[in-house]
């Protein structure tokens, strides 16, 4: 077996279904070093990549999640302000220069460690997970960018911390808005996008394996009829997953025309807004079934 076979296997093993050209990108991001950047949709399976590769290396998954307003200090790192206070208050009758007690106050003792210092001062490289990076600002990408190509943090009171081991690093993007040419030469790239057939169903088999063969062929084909139609959130492959559960969860091991309307009771698993369920009447949801 190759190399892409062999990584494929063991992601497979730990719970995650990979094409061979995402499996020949993760060996190229840990053979060159490399931030791996996946794109695609939300619920395609993008962060559970990061999970597996974790359990694969059997090391920590280290998770910064994006969203609008976030900073440095929230991403890497603060200062312990109440200990620091303390501290200054018990440094009042100490004889030292100012310069000296600054740089007690100042030190590594008081720094709280956030994802990204976190993560160049592991003993052991962790895996990084820089998820849905689209949702912060470009500001924040600039700040990103000193990590990604040297692997090294400044920090204006001490100075630069440089990575103790490289982690492995693997960003996230649904693609709300356009990343910088800068962050994205930083990075090899990977566009993952809905599952086909197949590999969706062997995604329902190894998550849900109390559901007979045949409802799990008649699930993937009912999904994947759902993401055709004009809707604002298809359902992603997690929505399959607790799709299936609602099913069996109800005692429904058919897909068939004359069961919509259990199959409708349902539905809150895999439709998750007003405007798409508006999209299912009975009728809608008999054809697919039909189809299945």
């Amino acid at each position: 077996m190759n190399e892409v076979g062999a990584l494929q296997g063991e992601l497979a093993r730990a719970g995650y279904i990979a094409e061979p050209a995402l499996a020949a990108a993760l060996l190229l991001m840990l053979d060159l070093q490399r931030p791996l950047l996946l794109e695609g949709d939300a619920g395609v399976g993008k962060t559970e990549i990061a999970k597996a590769l974790a359990t694969v290396r059997d090391t920590r998954l280290i998770r910064l999640q994006c969203y609008e307003g976030l900073d440095t200090h929230a991403a890497m790192y603060e200062w312990n302000y109440q200990r620091q206070l303390l501290a200054i208050k018990l440094l009042e009758q100490d004889g030292r220069s100012m310069e000296q007690k600054e740089q007690d106050i100042f030190s590594e003792r008081y720094l709280l460690k956030r994802p990204l210092l976190e993560a160049i001062t592991c003993a052991v490289p962790p895996v990084l997970l820089i998820d849905e990076v689209d949702r912060a600002d470009e500001a924040f990408e600039a700040y990103l960018l000193e990590l990604l190509s040297d692997f090294q943090l400044s920090i204006p009171e001490l100075g630069t911390v440089r990575a103790t081991s490289r982690p492995l690093v693997v960003i996230t993007s649904n693609g709300t808005r356009e990343l910088s040419d800068a962050l994205r030469r930083r990075c090899l790239y990977q566009y993952i996008d809905y599952p086909d057939p197949e590999k969706e169903l062997a995604i329902v088999r190894l998550k849900a394996p109390q559901a007979a063969p045949g409802l799990a062929r008649q699930i993937v084909s009912f999904v994947q009829g759902v993401r055709r139609m004009e809707l604002q959130k298809k359902p992603g492959v997690a929505e399959t997953l607790d799709w299936t559960a609602a099913l069996l969860r109800l005692g429904i091991s058919v897909i068939e025309r004359d069961g919509a309307e259990r199959i409708l009771e349902t539905l809150g698993a895999l439709i998750k807004t007003r405007d798409d369920r508006a999209a299912f009447p009975r009728e809608a949801v008999a054809r697919l079934a039909a189809a299945c």
